[in-house]
């Protein structure tokens, strides 16, 4: 049966000679992966990878199967064209690196509107905006929200937040409590949106080290979580 999704591209591998396989999150089924048979073999089968750049997003029409494990797609297009995503180095940077973390974040393999809408939109936001720094630190936080382990804010002016029990705490429970910088950019973050990131003025020794409080939030609170590989390259882009 033939079924029509929008989908976002986490990853893509070689396979065989000339077989690309790819792996999406799609409106309509979640996390599904297709196999594209010849895509290496000719220059006109050759054009149909450029649309599965990292988090590109497409119109996907499948010969989808519930039992099969690798999909097959009979039509693709573009839904929305970037402009700078994968062309501006540093937000190709960002791009590399959220891919990364969704594919590792992302296994349901049932429709999820609200996850969808909020990958589309903001990957959106960030191609059309320039004041980006902070991006990956708001998405990850809202994120969190969406795969159920977003922070409770009934205490959030207690002096710590405890990771592993994603809460605002009094008392240092744990050595997976925050305090201190990390905490107020914590604070800032969940009262903050999209359009008011410039207001949050941090450097980058700061963004890092958060950026490992984040990672680290997402290790404890999803079993198949690995940091992502593009990691080290990413924080000194970011430095």
């Amino acid at each position: 049966m033939f079924t029509a999704t929008k989908a976002i591209v986490l990853s893509k591998i070689k396979y065989k000679d000339n077989d690309l396989i790819v792996k999406c999150y799609t409106q309509k089924e979640g996390i599904v992966s297709y196999l594209l048979r010849g895509v290496f073999k000719s220059k006109k089968a050759y054009s149909k990878v450029a649309y599965f750049q990292e988090l590109s997003q497409l119109h996907l029409v499948t010969d989808h199967k519930e039992k099969r494990g690798l999909q097959y797609i009979k039509e693709v297009k573009t839904s929305y064209l970037y402009s700078t995503l994968h062309t501006h180095v540093l937000k190709s940077a960002i791009v590399m690196f959220l891919a990364e973390v969704l594919s590792s974040s992302l296994q349901e393999e049932e429709q999820n509107d609200t996850l969808f809408n909020f990958l589309e939109a903001t990957l959106q936001w960030l191609d059309t905006n320039e004041t980006y720094a902070n991006f990956h630190l708001l998405f990850l936080l809202n994120l969190s929200k969406h795969l159920g382990f977003y922070p409770d804010k009934t205490a959030i002016d207690a002096p710590y937040f405890n990771l592993y029990d994603g809460e605002f705490q009094y008392l240092k429970e744990s050595k997976y409590c925050i305090s201190g910088e990390n905490l107020i950019l914590l604070k800032q973050l969940l009262g903050t949106n999209f359009d008011a990131l410039e207001l949050v003025k941090i450097n980058g020794s700061q963004r890092q080290a958060f950026l490992g409080v984040m990672l680290l939030y997402f290790e404890l609170h999803l079993g198949a979580f690995k940091k992502p590989k593009s990691l080290q390259v990413f924080n000194e882009v970011f430095s």
